[in-house]
């Protein structure tokens, strides 16, 4: 066996981050789902057993949001799995065959890494839209560093789009 074969059979150590990348997904995409029924349970509680907490929609609302950051992290982990899959080890004919999959079609290292940061930038908007939340605005410079804040990630995503273009 020779040097080169050696070397190209390496490539194939990559199926540890294609398995435990899709193990991650799905356990986020678990977690994301029992977060989002136990939501469901409190608003059932509410409307049919007289449940009253204190600030049961502000905790719904952040509830939900957590929930979407969750499945998008775990849409990170499903990009990065199919991408190195098809990168390094093989195409996957199903996807080529398929006329939906065009968002897991990757041809290129860079092409995985605009794919998956675009969805860890949503990542972050959404954390951020859920911390943002639970903040009191007290005086209007707390006002004023929201608006620019929001105006930020908002220049932010229009570039991030145009790049795309």
């Amino acid at each position: 066996m020779s040097f080169g074969t050696i070397l190209w059979s390496s490539r194939l150590i990559s199926y540890l981050a294609v398995i435990f990348s899709l193990i991650g997904a799905v356990i986020l995409f678990i977690i994301a789902s029992y977060d989002i029924f136990s939501v469901g349970v409190t608003v059932f509680k509410f409307f049919f057993q007289n449940y009253h907490p204190d600030n049961l929609h502000a905790d719904v609302v952040g509830d939900i949001i957590g929930a979407i950051d969750l499945y998008l992290m775990a849409i990170v982990m499903l990009i990065f799995s199919f991408g190195i899959y098809e990168l390094f080890i093989d195409s996957i004919k199903e996807a080529d065959d398929s006329k939906t999959s065009k968002i897991l079609e990757i041809h290129s290292l860079d092409q995985l890494k605009d794919k998956v940061a675009k969805v860890i930038v949503m990542v972050l908007i959404v954390n951020f839209f859920q911390r943002i939340m639970h903040l009191n605005f007290t005086t209007g410079m707390d006002m004023l560093f929201f608006a620019i804040s929001i105006l930020a990630l908002c220049i932010g995503l229009y570039f991030l789009g145009k790049g795309a273009h």
